[in-house]
């Protein structure tokens, strides 16, 4: 009996797969593996690797905190920030991470140092789950094994 996963930000929904085989979520306090017929469970996200997965095909995605609401049938991830770790541009992320660490060497304001600090993990992370995807040498997406058109 597979179960469902929805990963929804508050500007969009981000994943849908109706018949997942398991879920790994970055939980605050700690990783926590989901199978079909969990106990329910409503916890607080950290910021981690979230993997969705469904035969030998896997979904990996950056998440940025939030809440995850665990049901027998269905795994409802409400994230502050959510992006698919295939869409990462490492250039990008690159760039946010030295900008925020030029930005707290120079010496913040209290109220700014938080926002700097805050974008040089989002950028560690992002960077850190790209490498880590570009060094495997047989990733299949799931979205990969759907036919054309279906989401």
């Amino acid at each position: 009996m597979p179960i469902e996963v929805e990963i929804v930000t508050e500007e969009r929904a981000v994943f849908n797969e109706p018949e997942a085989d398991m879920i790994l979520v970055p939980a605050s306090e700690g990783q926590m593996g989901v199978l079909p017929n969990h106990a329910p469970v409503l916890t607080t996200l950290g910021f981690g690797e979230l993997i969705v997965r469904k035969g030998s095909a896997e979904e990996r995605f950056v998440i940025y905190g939030g809440v995850v609401d665990v049901r027998p049938d269905k795994v409802v991830v409400l994230a502050e920030l959510a992006e698919s770790s295939f869409e990462i541009d490492e250039q990008q992320a690159e760039e946010a991470r030295q900008r925020a660490a030029q930005l707290l060497a120079e010496g913040l304001p209290p109220e700014q140092n938080r926002q700097a600090a805050l974008e040089l993990r989002r950028a560690e992370l992002a960077l850190r789950i790209n490498r880590n995807i570009q060094q495997r040498t047989s990733v299949m997406r799931i979205l990969e094994e759907r036919e054309p058109g279906e989401r």
